[in-house]
Formats: C-alpha cells, sequence, structure tokens
C-alpha cells in the first residue's frame, strides 16, 4: 500500500489513550467495497447507512474518510492494472499525487480544528447554578438575576459524571446541566478539589446514546501544540475557538485574591466567562484539560490571549478516575 494511504488508514484506526466509555465504531455496512473483477456485474446498491439520531457528528467525516479512502485504493488499483497492460503508457507516482489532488480539491477533507469539535461536542454540556430552587434558566431577562453562573462542562462517563469548575457551582442552591442534544436535568454535586477549582456533578436523567470524552495524558504535551477550547462563553455555545498551548506548570492567582492555583495549562485558544470548566482538547478530540481562567489586568474580564486549564490528570482524580 503506498504510503499516504497508510497514514489515511493509521489516522482512522488510531486507538484512543483512555476512556471508561469506548465510542461508538461505524457500522461495517457503512464501508465501501472493492473494485468488481473485470467481467463481472457491478454488485447491487446498497442504500446508504443512516446515523441514528444522537450519533456524533464526528460520524460523518469517519464515513467521508473511510469512502475517500475506498475510492483511492480503488483508483491504485485501477492505475496499477493498467501500468501493467501491454502497450499501455506507465502510470507514474507524479499521475497518481495529480488524481489524489484533484479529488481532495473537489472534496477537502474537514480541518484538524472542525474535527476535534465533532469529536468532543457531544460530551460538552452547559452548567446553570440558580441562587433558589424555583428559578428557571428560561426565565425572562428580567427574572434571571437569581442565577448564580453559567458555565461549561465535560462529559467524562456516560453514567452522567460530568466535569467542571469548583466556582461555577459555588455557593448555588440548584445546578442545571443542558446536554449537546438540548436535553435538560438536574444535577447533584458529588465531589469537589479546591485546590484545582474542580467539581465533580452528578446528572439526575440522562439524554439517550450519552457519550463520555476520551480523556488523554497530558506527558506529553508541548509548547506549541495545537488545541482546541469548547464551552459556552457568555452563554453562547458550544463554541469553539482554536490556539496553542503557550507554557506548562504555571500559576494563577484572581484579582479577587483566592487560592493560588498551581501546575496549569497555559493557552491562547479564546476563552471568556462562561468557558470554565469545558474542556481543552487536542486534535484528536482528546481533553487534556477543563478550562479554569483567564488572565486580564483590567476589570472587563475579557479574554486577552492568555488562558489557563487544570490538567486532566488532576480532573481525573477529582472523579475518583484510576490514573494514566
Amino acid at each position: 500500500m503506498i504510503p499516504w494511504l497508510e497514514h489515511v488508514f493509521a489516522d482512522m484506526n488510531k486507538a484512543t489513550l483512555y476512556s471508561r466509555s469506548p465510542r461508538r465504531a461505524p457500522s461495517a455496512a457503512g464501508l465501501p467495497g472493492g473494485a468488481p473483477a473485470a467481467g463481472e456485474p457491478p454488485p447491487a446498491a446498497s442504500p446508504a447507512p443512516v446515523a441514528p439520531p444522537h450519533a456524533p457528528t464526528a460520524w460523518r467525516h469517519h464515513a467521508a474518510l473511510w469512502s475517500l479512502a475506498g475510492a483511492l485504493l480503488a483508483l491504485s488499483l485501477m492505475l496499477g492494472v493498467l501500468r501493467l497492460a501491454p502497450g499501455g503508457r506507465v502510470i507514474t507516482q507524479g499521475d497518481i499525487d495529480a488524481a489524489v489532488r484533484e479529488s481532495l480539491e473537489r472534496e477537502p477533507l474537514p480541518s484538524a480544528a472542525a474535527q476535534a469539535f465533532d469529536a468532543i461536542v457531544p460530551s460538552v454540556v452547559r452548567v446553570i447554578g440558580l441562587m433558589q430552587e424555583s428559578d428557571s434558566p428560561d426565565a425572562q431577562p428580567e427574572k434571571r438575576a437569581m442565577e448564580r453562573s453559567l458555565g461549561s462542562g465535560v462529559v467524562i462517563i456516560d453514567n452522567g459524571t460530568i466535569l467542571t469548575s469548583l466556582h461555577v457551582v459555588s455557593g448555588v442552591k440548584k445546578v442545571l446541566v443542558r446536554f449537546a442534544d438540548g436535553f435538560e436535568s438536574e444535577a447533584l454535586l458529588v465531589g469537589a478539589q479546591p485546590e484545582n477549582d474542580l467539581a465533580v456533578l452528578k446528572a439526575l436523567s440522562l439524554p439517550d446514546d450519552l457519550q463520555a470524552a476520551t480523556l488523554r495524558s497530558t506527558a506529553d504535551l508541548r509548547p506549541g501544540d495545537h488545541v482546541v477550547a469548547v464551552g459556552h462563553p457568555f452563554g453562547i455555545g458550544p463554541s469553539a475557538s482554536y490556539g496553542v498551548v503557550s507554557g506548562l506548570k504555571r500559576e494563577f492567582r484572581s484579582a479577587e485574591g483566592g487560592q493560588t492555583l498551581t501546575n496549569l495549562i497555559q493557552f491562547d485558544a479564546a476563552a471568556n466567562p462562561g468557558n470554565s470548566g469545558g474542556p481543552l482538547v487536542t486534535m484528536d478530540g482528546h481533553v487534556v484539560g477543563i478550562v479554569t481562567a483567564i488572565l486580564n489586568p483590567s476589570e472587563q474580564r475579557t479574554f486577552i490571549g492568555i488562558g489557563f486549564a487544570v490538567p486532566i490528570e488532576n480532573a481525573a482524580q477529582a472523579a475518583g478516575m484510576p490514573p494514566f
């Protein structure tokens, strides 16, 4: 198999590094077949696979990658046959590369950031803290003054276990979580790690086919690695912002003089109030941190290019999960 095609298959079959809830693989019926042998009638067309109602959007990209890889494999086989045909022009590697470029220009693959977002977004939730148990998150603006906070969270176990920032839910009377498909549930605070501004929530009811995020060790994370922050800034979302890891083992102390947080990941993907508790993910959609704070010396509390996330190793410990 030619090197670039091996790379395509390697990316599609990469094993996740850690997860208590393995993602569902696409059905074998969705994989393209090989080209028919010469002289044989083409096989009867099968209906295209249909994603289940709650399947993650990343399913579309996996199907597209398999379709593209199958088409390119068929093209390579055809060109190989032509190369061996007596009297035929010898097909060069340049001809194959040109055909691949033309195919990619017609149907370009999604960006790495888009694929990372699609992989994580089914596991991202909006977290709403209410000061009174009778408050509603959908109340009119003048009635929403009782809302304590808005933040984000990420499902790490498909039984409804969610990680978020402790300051998002600290002091509230009631916590609601809104899942990616719009399903809403009350959640209970079942764990906390104040030294890392982490909280563990457990949703009381769950949507169908809830998908947990895949967690990844930060041991090989380096400044310059690309990352995506996903959450609900100012309650808008889920939103994605793209950037790089700016540094590791940083310290942060809020302007209010709260506890100093240590061993943080510094990143420059845009984050604003409401992103707190959301995941920081690598280009494969794996969670390496939980967004906790932004640095801004002014009073506007808006992003100026410096954000911080708690490494996922600390977050997993807060949830009582085994280390990597």
